[in-house]
């Protein structure tokens, strides 16, 4: 398997709103500082990334947030994305996240509500899909909830499950993926409070807890997790805002500290980051306070891999910014900011 080289960050950006499809970029080791190296615009409205090894080098994967949902593969071993293969349809309408599991691709599909499931070919490069999950439900929100709307899919961190946050039926389902055929059986589903819309999870770090970022309502489902029996437990919710904030806010991403101490959630119409201390259980979440994200509508956030640092990916305003995170007391403070407009999500190598 090639290794997948340290210092370098991959940036998607919307090409219908004006952003370049796939932007590299190195990073400055002392100072996390971004510098584009090179951009691949192959694939249109990349609207989420993933990186793994591959048989022969790193793959750089993208889904293409589009009426036609697909995914394409990419190399990164020159200064911009190289496509590997064609783009290969995903069965599924609007593509806004993917993830690798069990040497599968597997893309969460918003517009048709459903997971797909596409194997590997031998260099690594998606093809045809074997298998197609959909959802079913609803909720009670007039307009965003007449219908399921998968947004997020990722394995557990055994390795056992893949889960699938739907915002549209305000549920996470847990599924079995059969690496032999490639399908995803339904295993069991947790369901959330009703309205709540739930777009995102992140696993903490041991592995025996999940925190579900609602879109809906600016919340946070803090959930138990047994690995075992493939169970999702909800326990309760916290806030992502100060009381009294007022206006429409979407929570767009969450992600939790290396340590397990903080976590972290961005707020678009708000434009902050959330700031949440994580007691010794794993099981209380409280707001210890919110920053500016640094730009305007701020769709996802991402660590570096050393844990030090949080990334933003604005997407309105057109930048990724980047923080400085205070080991005590999580705060992140800006430390500065590169220009990658329609920007919606970033990951590092």
């Amino acid at each position: 398997m090639g290794d997948i080289p340290a210092g370098r960050a991959f940036i998607g950006s919307f090409t219908s709103a004006g952003g370049r499809g796939i932007i590299a970029a190195s990073v400055d080791g002392e100072t996390g500082g971004l510098t584009e190296t090179g951009a691949s615009d192959a694939v249109a409205d990349p609207s989420y990334l993933a990186l793994a090894a591959g048989p022969g080098g790193p793959v750089l994967y993208a889904a293409s947030e589009r009426a036609e949902g697909a995914v394409a593969a990419f190399a990164v071993d020159g200064p911009a994305p190289r496509p590997i293969g064609a783009r290969v349809p995903v069965c599924g309408e609007g593509p806004t996240h993917l993830a690798l599991a069990s040497g599968h691709l597997v893309t969460a599909n918003y517009g048709s509500g459903s997971v797909s499931v596409l194997p590997l070919g031998a260099n690594g490069e998606p093809v045809a899909v074997s298998g197609v999950l959909q959802h079913e439900g609803s909720g009670p929100h007039p307009d965003r909830q007449r219908g399921p709307h998968a947004h997020q899919v990722m394995a557990d961190p055994s390795g056992r499950w893949v889960l699938a946050v739907d915002l549209g039926t305000d549920r996470v389902r847990i599924c079995a993926l059969d690496p032999g055929v490639g399908e995803l059986a339904l295993h069991g589903e947790t369901r959330l409070r009703p309205g709540t819309g739930p777009r995102h999870l992140a696993f903490h770090p041991a592995g025996s807890h999940a925190y579900v970022l609602n879109e809906l309502e600016p919340t946070l489902a803090v959930c138990r997790w047994d690995a075992d029996s493939g169970v999702l437990e909800a326990l309760g919710e916290a806030p992502l805002l100060p009381d009294g904030v007022t206006g429409p806010v979407y929570p767009s991403e969450v992600v939790v500290s290396h340590d397990g101490r903080f976590l972290w959630a961005a707020n678009r119409g708000h434009d902050s980051i959330a700031v949440l201390a994580l007691d010794e259980t794993r099981e209380r979440a409280e707001l210890v306070t919110t920053v500016p994200c640094g730009g305007h509508w701020p769709r996802d956030l991402a660590l570096d891999p050393t844990g030090r640092r949080l990334y933003a990916a604005n997407e309105r305003s057109g930048d990724v910014t980047w923080f400085d995170i205070d080991p005590q007391s999580g705060v992140p403070h800006r430390a500065g900011s590169l220009a990658a407009p329609a920007a919606s999500c970033v990951v590092f190598a």
